[in-house]
């Protein structure tokens, strides 16, 4: 059977999730790397706060929550809960990752994937995800975040603009 982009859906499904899984590993592992060298030989826990432009620093925060902050844990069964919706979420997109033909939803579903999983071994690891980058405007601060963070909402945009573009009601036929 063709799909109407003149692909097989085998094809097409193969493709996609080549491409999310890709991006779930390449995403993973950029993340992670990142963090082992602000951690590691930059050594950001010393150098405290560094401004990189009139807008953005690097720092270094320990986030309990999840993004924003949200949901702060300080417990032990806190972490628990994080860790393990952390690895729902990430089984529940992976496996949603598994069924989606469409090439933006796989790679968005990746992202997604990698950002939660970085995130989890973070908790399992140091108790807390690490955070780096800060924006702010004059004594107005953004909340602070890492790659994985940044992979989840750009999964989500994705996501979002799979579901206007590619609905089957705003397909049109040449």
């Amino acid at each position: 059977m063709r799909s109407r982009f003149g692909e097989s859906d085998g094809h097409e499904l193969r493709r996609a999730r080549l491409l999310g899984y890709s991006a779930a590993i390449l995403g993973f592992v950029i993340d992670q790397t990142h963090k082992l060298w602000m951690l590691g030989p930059f050594d950001i826990a010393s150098r405290g706060r560094i401004e990189l432009a009139p807008f953005f620093d690097l720092v270094l925060v320990w986030n309990r929550g999840i993004s924003y902050g949200l949901l702060t844990q300080d417990s032990e069964f806190g972490r628990w809960l994080l860790v393990a919706l952390g690895i729902s979420g990430a089984v529940l997109f992976g496996w949603w990752l598994w069924a989606t033909r469409s090439v933006l939803a796989a790679i968005s579903l990746g992202l997604v994937i990698a950002g939660a999983s970085s995130n989890v071994i973070d908790r399992l690891l140091y108790g807390a995800v690490a955070d780096f980058f800060l924006f702010h405007v004059g004594t107005f601060e953004w909340y602070v975040f890492n790659l994985a963070d940044a992979w989840i909402v750009a999964g989500a945009i994705g996501l979002i603009l799979a579901w206007l573009t590619e609905r089957p009601e705003m397909a049109t036929e040449p």
